[in-house]
């Protein structure tokens, strides 16, 4: 294992390039992970293109920082990321909007220790490989459990690395650890235990988020979209919600995203279980997207971006990171 990947990652970043590629003529191209959702159910069967009127290519990436990665080259205009990317790449000169939040810390990402591997608490990360995948929201909470624990990176050996790669060096036995979401998740915890919840962390001081954001370009273009969009979105959340039967083991809903995302029925509905989801109307308020600068998803962005300066990942944090985020999209979502 090397981090040349992770060099990689933050290079093609650092050059943000023009929007080269606008959707155009009812077409985008939408980025979405392995990572259930209730609304991925929506990419299954069309839903999103049938709302929102548009030719929609949704294409899987492994991580956020490949999405931003991908709309920083003009390739997608659409994606859903983590705020440690988003805080990363906004403060590297990218202009994009969250125009739905998807999901806050919960324990759906979560940091596994191998049994036999002599961590039973946080302080005893010192000296073992540790591995997140680059520039996500799981390594931003990596480094600060570390930093919590008065450890740096040098005190742990950090690999930050693809998820895929992350799998492949457990079962090498080549780890001692892993911040990771599922379906990795699922697949480390056969063979270890939760050290800590993505909740824990935040609870630490460390929250995080994953949200739908657009390109400026194309939501200045296409408000339409966005809203139709934001309420697909919302439509599914509110099912998984309300309706829990709609979404166990054996359901159709289950089926659907096993057959997207991978793994069984049963895995993702187990997946679904450890989301924390915000209703749209809770979403509009200054908690979360709503008050620009004062709202509570900006101020997650800049905290995130000042820890990530201080790590020395980004050279630079913006005065203010309330232009990105806006309620404007999921204030008549239902």
């Amino acid at each position: 294992m090397n981090k040349t990947l992770t060099r990689f990652a933050l290079a093609t970043l650092a050059a943000v390039l023009p929007f080269a590629a606008q959707a155009a003529g009812g077409k985008v191209v939408v980025g979405y992970q392995t990572d259930a959702l209730p609304s991925s159910v929506g990419i299954a069967n069309g839903d999103f293109a049938k709302a929102t009127g548009f030719e929609i290519d949704f294409r899987k990436f492994n991580s956020g920082a490949e999405i931003f990665a991908a709309i920083a080259s003009g390739d997608v205009q659409v994606g859903y990321v983590g705020s440690s990317p988003f805080a990363a790449a906004t403060s590297r000169g990218l202009d994009v909007k969250a125009f739905h939040l998807a999901t806050i810390s919960g324990t759906d990402e979560a940091l596994v220790v191998r049994n036999g591997s002599g961590i039973e608490k946080a302080g005893d990360l010192k000296g073992k490989k540790l591995a997140a995948a680059p520039v996500s929201t799981d390594h931003y909470q990596l480094l600060a459990v570390l930093k919590q624990e008065k450890l740096s990176e040098r005190d742990a050996q950090v690999f930050a690395i693809p998820q895929p790669d992350i799998v492949a060096a457990w079962n090498r036995g080549d780890l001692d650890g892993a911040f990771v979401w599922d379906p990795a998740l699922t697949e480390l915890k056969k063979t270890g235990k939760v050290l800590l919840t993505s909740r824990e962390v935040a609870d630490r001081g460390a929250p995080t988020f994953t949200a739908w954001v657009a390109t400026a370009p194309f939501a200045k273009d296409n408000p339409a979209f966005l809203k139709s969009f934001a309420g697909v979105v919302e439509k599914y959340s509110a099912s998984f919600q309300s309706d829990k039967a709609a979404w166990g083991p054996e359901s159709d809903n289950a089926k659907a995203l096993a057959k997207l995302l991978g793994g069984t029925p049963s895995d993702q509905a187990s997946a679904l279980s450890n989301l924390s989801l915000v209703p749209a109307q809770q979403q509009a308020t200054v908690a979360w997207l709503a008050g620009g600068e004062g709202s509570g998803a900006a101020k997650i962005l800049k905290a995130t971006a000042e820890f990530l300066k201080e790590q020395k990942k980004i050279t630079t944090v913006l005065p203010s990171y309330g232009g990105f985020v806006t309620a404007d999209y999921v204030k008549d979502a239902r």
